[in-house]
């Protein structure tokens, strides 16, 4: 029984790259959360919710621990100074309880993030698994131009990376927002107010160390946004020469037949060396970037633990701080500096999420145009069984995205046994005709039950 389609000529396919001007006027980290958000939504899992509230639990009991850290530096080095060792054994004896309640803690934190981590993945690689294999849209995105090469690095290695980060930052936010608030008030109240003079003139500087500790974190933040901000397009360009060049190996590994036929080793030869050569450009400029962003880390590491240190010992040497309280400032500017400075500390890593989701984004818009393009498509190639004849293609058309004909109102018959020689361009031959789901197309196929699939 054969099946004919609309007598209408076919339409060409909407093309993905075409969404590229479409990627540059939305942004695709907006696509990407449109849908990856959806795993705490109708479509996602009720342990999403359960996951984010244990994280956060824990992330509140962390801070906790912390805060009791704090506040034994303080004690224990106030008994130190006083020579009072019956203290000083107590606390020691303290310590550790609380580091056993801290490790376990932090043990239970990776516990829950990486779960968390593992349960999203799992959804979104299933959501795009589903879209990408649906319609054969896997073979027609490889007829189609667009900012969407390489989708199944996109989906292994990306969709990974934009969905381990993402927890991770959003546990790393919330505990340095917490942090900093809480250990704000510890430096506010342990430090007091600094008055220094000038000529005859005294100036007062309430909670200075507060002060001290936001215009660093300030400066380091801006720092690092003028020296990392192109880090993010090179690291976008890396993965995406990884990508190309890991697809180029394995497709001369899938046609090692045909090139060894052909002689063509040079040729391939040359386009690795090609591709590889771009690799190395990429890592270069992710070098230099790196570079440049470990220079603000590292001196901000290096400064972060002295200078409360020295901004207290005025106080200190005319007693008006004992040793606990500069030890407890100190911590707690430790603390502060490094929830304000976490942009700085985790720049890199963000940098390299932002490349994933936008990698991760484009292939989803190069999915939402083949989507579009099956609601308003012509006309489609009907495939039925027939009894006389192993193939028959009745008034056939095939066309790329852009429109060019490669298959035009074709009416062939191919009897079992009989040789056919299909012309055309190197390797469109093979590839158009035995596929599944042309690019777009009109007309019939059938093909013999008694010999599905053959080969002629």
């Amino acid at each position: 029984m054969l099946g004919v389609t609309a007598e209408r000529p076919a339409q060409p396919m909407a093309r993905p790259d075409g969404d590229a001007g479409e990627l540059k006027r939305r942004d695709p980290l907006r696509r990407f959360w449109n849908s990856a958000a959806g795993f705490w939504g109708q479509d996602g899992t009720p342990v999403s919710w359960f996951l984010s509230g244990a994280l956060l639990l824990i992330v509140l009991l962390n801070l906790a621990a912390s805060y009791g850290m704090n506040v034994w530096h303080r004690v224990i080095f106030d008994a130190l100074q006083a020579s009072d060792a019956d203290t000083v054994l107590l606390l020691s004896t303290l310590y550790v309880p609380l580091l056993a309640a801290s490790v376990f803690l932090s043990v239970m934190q990776i516990c829950a993030r990486m779960t968390m981590q593992r349960r999203w993945r799992e959804w979104l690689n299933n959501l795009l698994i589903d879209r990408w294999l649906k319609n054969s849209r896997h073979y027609q995105l490889n007829l189609v131009g667009g900012p969407h090469k390489n989708p199944e690095g996109r989906i292994a290695d990306d969709v990974r990376i934009a969905t381990e980060a993402p927890i991770e930052f959003a546990t790393g936010v919330t505990t340095a927002v917490l942090s900093a608030a809480t250990f704000i008030a510890v430096l506010w109240t342990i430090g007091g107010a600094f008055t220094f003079h000038i000529h005859d003139t005294a100036i007062t500087i309430p909670g200075f160390l507060v002060v001290a500790a936001v215009i660093y974190a300030v400066a380091a933040t801006g720092t690092m946004f003028v020296i990392g901000r192109r880090l993010i397009t090179v690291s976008e360009n890396k993965n995406q020469a990884e990508a190309e060049y890991r697809y180029l190996l394995t497709r001369v590994r899938e046609n090692g037949e045909g090139i060894a036929l052909l002689k063509g080793e040079d040729e391939e030869r040359n386009g690795v060396d090609k591709s590889f050569k771009s690799v190395l450009c990429t890592w270069r400029d992710v070098c230099i970037q790196s570079m440049r962003t470990t220079i603000v880390s590292q001196t901000s590491g290096y400064i972060a633990p002295i200078l409360p240190i020295i901004l207290c010992a005025p106080k200190f040497l005319d007693d008006a701080m004992t040793l606990g309280e500069v030890m407890q400032a100190a911590s707690a500017f430790a603390i502060v500096q490094s929830a304000l400075n976490w942009l700085v500390e985790n720049y890199a890593r963000l940098a390299d999420w932002a490349a994933s989701a936008r990698r991760v984004a484009s292939l989803e818009l190069a999915l939402d145009a083949l989507e579009r393009a099956e609601i308003r498509r012509g006309g489609r190639i009907a495939r039925g069984g027939g009894k006389d004849t192993a193939l028959r293609l009745r008034d056939v058309s095939v066309t790329l995205d852009d429109g060019t004909a490669v298959v035009h109102r074709a009416d062939v018959a191919i009897r079992p046994g009989e040789k056919v020689l299909v012309t055309g361009d190197s390797g469109t031959a093979r590839v158009r005709w035995r596929a599944p789901s042309p690019a777009c197309g009109r007309g019939v196929k059938a093909t013999s039950r008694s010999q599905p699939g053959g080969s002629y």
